[in-house]
């Protein structure tokens, strides 16, 4: 029962698709619709595969920062796998809000701030708890840290001198150091003093009522009297009286000038309706955060005034009628709601009835039995009570139970990929001589994955190093040669030094001269191609006798459709082709030559091979 009753503050597990990982959210608040459903206000976590790969940089580089200044060895004496696992723990906590239904709720989990004198193997030994150090932002698409720096150092703090002994003089000028606004000890009595704040107050009035934009502000004689009773104007008036040395007279001859009355207002009079109103709306959502609020709401205002505004907003009855509205509101609200568990059948479960079609060559194809006979693409295991497909239906990839739930929770595999690091290969029980998975028909459809493709993009300093450093390089034996390693370290740092002689002559650039098209299409309507002779039919028996392969191929079983694609007959090994497809064909391996189609002919054919050759030399020639 109390594992299936959610209350506001839990960490909770939402499913928004059958196939994705979990939604990990923080319930803030529970409501009832119309329609007698509820729905949870919560606050949005996002994992890792949910943020751009620029962001995971930065990420990581924030957490190697943390590695280094905790000097904790423990993150390098983890094994790969760990790792791996330990980065499925990690989230990042955002501002935005979302209303999602309490019926997709899936389970709790625990969610906490990165400790840094906790041990990081703690958090993969505790099942459903995640970490954070990090605030996203999906709008601005930003990562902030969720916590301020302790501010160590001369910049930051006081240094404290040696405590003087009894009867040592203090040589500092105490009159440098601060500066006194009030005289506990004057000759005034607390009632002239009254009497002087009520002429303050009287000519603080009368101000606003000469004041043309006051008069608007505050258009009753009520308002403007309690304005002129704020405490700005009782602090302008005592530090009058302090600056006159006392003397109320000359007090109140300071407080009404020669060009008029003073008026002074502070920041609740100076602030209009529409940003008292931008204000409140701020501090809804953004809470006591004032940098956002003044970011985001009233970049106008400086974050003095606006914190100033705030601690004299929450005296006025404004802010005691929102907080009885809140509380009266908050009593009302749901506390707790009951989810029972979700027993459904999830979609992405193999069986009999739900196998998911299959795309080869443009048709949809049903297979007998999806990924029969294929282990888990997580922890590469052939028995398991239930699998999941996983993965683009194309691919048929499937999870174990034990991955699939581990994927839900997680949002990732158990095992490194191949873009994360080098892993186990998976069970080789179940392949074929040509090293492809194999299903249980014993075909190797749909086993294999197509591979991403990529761009190599050099930049300028890389070309110019290539020409530069062409002795220390050498292009033509390092592609003769792909396996050897190049330093490439060495080459940058001569180029360095080789760059600023060369750049004094112009780099050597070979010319190639084309011939124009209509040269080229007049020497070959000029010289047609010699017709092919054809061969010499039924010479099974002489072809039995004579002929000697090139070389040996191994036979290949075509009966079944493999993944390689469709095939011509001139790419199989003769052995599906007719007697002259078979003749007319290479020998697979060897590179193709003019006379091969001819090696199997009596001397006579030979003969004419070799004059085709000589005459075929003598036009390339003419054409060059």
């Amino acid at each position: 029962m109390a594992a299936n009753m959610y209350r506001v503050g839990d960490y909770v597990y939402f499913e928004n698709s059958s196939s994705n990982p979990y939604l990990i959210r923080r319930i803030e608040e529970l409501n009832k619709t119309a329609n007698g459903n509820v729905e949870a206000k919560v606050v949005c976590f996002y994992r890792r595969r949910d943020i751009s790969s620029t962001l995971i940089s930065l990420a990581d580089k924030h957490a190697r920062e943390m590695e280094e200044e905790m000097e904790n060895p423990e993150m390098v004496d983890l094994p790969e796998k760990s790792k791996h696992q330990l980065r499925h723990r990690e989230l990042f906590l955002s501002r935005q809000l979302e209303s999602l239904p309490a019926t997709h709720i899936r389970g709790k989990c625990s969610v906490t701030l990165l400790n840094e004198t906790e041990s990081l193997k703690s958090y993969l030994e505790r099942e459903d708890f995640f970490f954070y150090s990090l605030v996203y932002d999906p709008q601005q698409k930003t990562l902030l840290a969720d916590k301020g720096e302790i501010r160590v150092g001369s910049r930051y703090q006081a240094d404290v001198t040696d405590l003087l002994e009894e009867g040592a003089e203090d040589g500092r000028d105490q009159a440098d150091l601060e500066t006194k606004v009030w005289e506990a000890n004057n000759p005034l009595t607390d009632k002239q003093i009254d009497q002087f704040l009520v002429v303050a107050r009287s000519v603080g009035t009368f101000a606003r009522a000469l004041d043309c934009s006051s008069s608007v502000r505050q258009p009753s004689l009520h308002m403007s009297a309690a304005a002129a009773s704020r405490d700005i104007t009782l602090f302008h008036a005592m530090d009058t009286l302090h600056k006159n040395c006392y003397d109320i007279s000359k007090a109140i001859s300071a407080l009404v000038p020669q060009g008029g009355p003073v008026l002074c207002r502070d920041e609740m009079e100076e602030w209009s309706a529409s940003e008292a109103n931008l204000f409140e709306e701020a501090l809804e959502k953004y809470g006591k955060d004032f940098t956002d609020i003044q970011q985001d709401f009233l970049p106008w205002k400086s974050l003095t005034s606006i914190i100033e505004y705030y601690y004299m907003w929450k005296t006025t009855d404004r802010y005691v009628q929102q907080k009885r509205l809140k509380a009266a509101e908050a009593e009302s609200k749901l506390k707790q709601v009951y989810i029972p568990n979700y027993n459904k059948p999830n979609p992405n479960q193999i069986n009999a009835n739900n196998i998911k079609p299959a795309i080869v060559n443009g048709t949809v194809v049903q297979g007998p039995n999806v990924g029969a006979g294929r282990a888990c693409e997580s922890c590469y295991t052939t028995q398991s009570y239930q699998w999941y497909s996983w993965g683009p239906p194309n691919m048929q990839c499937r999870l174990c139970a034990s991955c699939w739930a581990y994927w839900k929770k997680y949002g990732g595999l158990k095992m490194p990929t191949r873009l994360d690091g080098e892993r186990p290969g998976p069970n080789r029980n179940n392949m074929s001589p040509h090293g492809l998975p194999m299903r249980a028909s014993g075909s190797p459809k749909f086993a294999m994955k197509t591979r991403q493709a990529f761009y190599l993009h050099t930049t300028k300093l890389t070309r110019i190093a290539r020409r530069i450093c062409r002795d220390i390089f050498r292009p033509r034996y390092a592609a003769r040669h792909p396996y050897m390693p190049i330093n490439s370290a060495a080459i940058k740092a001569e180029c360095t030094t080789r760059l600023p002689e060369a750049s004094k002559t112009p780099l050597i650039l070979k010319q190639i001269v084309r011939k124009p098209l209509e040269q080229v299409l007049r020497y070959i309507e000029a010289h047609p191609s010699t017709p092919k002779l054809d061969p010499i039919k039924n010479l099974s028996t002489s072809i039995s006798n004579t002929l000697t392969p090139a070389k040996s191929s191994p036979v290949i079983n075509n009966g079944s459709p493999t993944i390689l694609g469709k095939r011509s007959y001139e790419q199989h090994n003769g052995m599906d082709g007719n007697i002259k497809k078979r003749l007319l064909m290479p020998s697979r391996g060897t590179k193709p030559k003019l006379t091969a189609q001819w090696e199997i002919l009596p001397s006579k054919g030979q003969i004419n091979s070799r004059r085709l050759l000589a005459s075929s030399k003598e036009e390339a020639d003419e054409l060059d």
